[in-house]
């Protein structure tokens, strides 16, 4: 393969254009393609063929799609562009259900030479891989158990969104974003083998879930609790590790409005010693000031397909797992 890369993109949106502007700054990637349903959005697309029908990208010459459209039109896309021999770049979820993953993965496997990766941006954020880095080196000893708190307000128009038609998105918040925190609890962790929840629609209009609450446990002991919120006032971002020789917590996470609050990690080793108080370890923070995710997964997408690399993270296999974390999540709350 040449060093160069045509690129099609289904999907021209919010997700597509931030997707589309990092294709811009990489050297060897062109995007020459689109589809969306919305013209609208065209004009943003400088250079590129846009039409209204996603054959158009398809049926092109393109080495590779990326995909960020409605939940409930990923999966076939996805499936339709492996079959139509191209790499493939999705936004997460892979679709509305389990079933919408292991589909995928079937396609996969009839097309063993092309690179499928789905956008968990959240694992390439710079205070979660300083905190991977951390935890793995075993500074802070084993994992005993983990918290994490993500949420939003949903705000005005969030009743009348795709995102709150069951048809189009599948479910609510904690598919929408829920799912990166469990996401990072399998990064951090491996997979859990134990789940126990409470879900609910505690205020929004809306027929699916806008608060989670669930407890999970793998089989090593470890226990992870999740708050997934969509009347989270305040927007939250929380991911805090104890482990059996300190602490970790990821406070904030970088976006575009910066309503998530600045990124820092907090470390801290338990202080036991006589003379310090136990509860008031001595805590190291570090902020970070800038969001390297989106330009990480699309340098790691493009040297997986030009080197014919493995996909290392955001794999189906990651997709397949954390689907179905989540729906054990619904389902043990009948």
């Amino acid at each position: 393969m040449s060093e160069r890369l045509n690129i099609g993109m289904i999907g021209l949106g919010k997700m597509g254009l931030i997707r589309y502007k990092e294709l811009l700054k990489h050297p060897y990637t062109y995007v020459t393609h689109g589809a969306d349903p919305n013209e609208a959005h065209f004009a943003e697309y400088h250079g590129v063929e846009c039409s209204t029908d996603s054959p158009h990208v398809l049926e092109s010459d393109v080495d590779c799609i990326m995909i960020a459209t409605p939940n409930r039109y990923t999966p076939d896309l996805v499936i339709a562009a492996l079959d139509a021999g191209k790499h493939v770049f999705s936004e997460k979820p892979p679709g509305c259900s389990v079933d919408d993953i292991e589909r995928i993965i079937e396609a996969e496997k009839r097309n063993p030479g092309l690179k499928l990766k789905f956008g968990f941006n959240h694992r390439y954020h710079a205070g979660i891989q300083e905190a991977k880095r951390i935890i793995d080196s075993g500074r802070l000893g084993r994992i005993l158990w983990m918290r994490g708190v993500y949420g939003k307000a949903g705000g005005e128009g969030f009743e009348d969104s795709w995102r709150s038609d069951k048809d189009m998105s599948g479910s609510g918040i904690l598919l929408d974003q829920g799912i990166h925190m469990l996401d990072l609890f399998r990064y951090f962790s491996g997979d859990f083998t134990e789940v126990k929840s409470m879900v609910s629609t505690a205020y929004w209009d809306i027929p699916m879930e806008d608060n989670a609450f669930a407890l999970l446990r793998d089989e090593q002991g470890t226990v992870a609790m999740l708050h997934s919120s969509s009347t989270q006032w305040n927007h939250k971002f929380s991911l805090e590790i104890y482990c059996s020789d300190g602490l970790l917590s990821v406070n904030g996470i970088l976006s575009s409005t910066r309503s998530y609050g600045d990124e820092t990690i907090s470390v801290a080793r338990r202080q036991f010693d006589e003379g310090f108080d136990s509860g008031k370890p001595q805590i190291e923070t570090i902020y970070f000031d800038t969001d390297p995710s989106w330009e990480l997964e699309v340098e790691n997408f493009v040297d997986s397909v030009l080197h014919d690399k493995a996909i290392v993270s955001g794999t189906s296999e990651d997709a397949l797992k954390v689907m179905e974390l989540v729906f054990k999540i619904y389902n043990d709350d009948r």
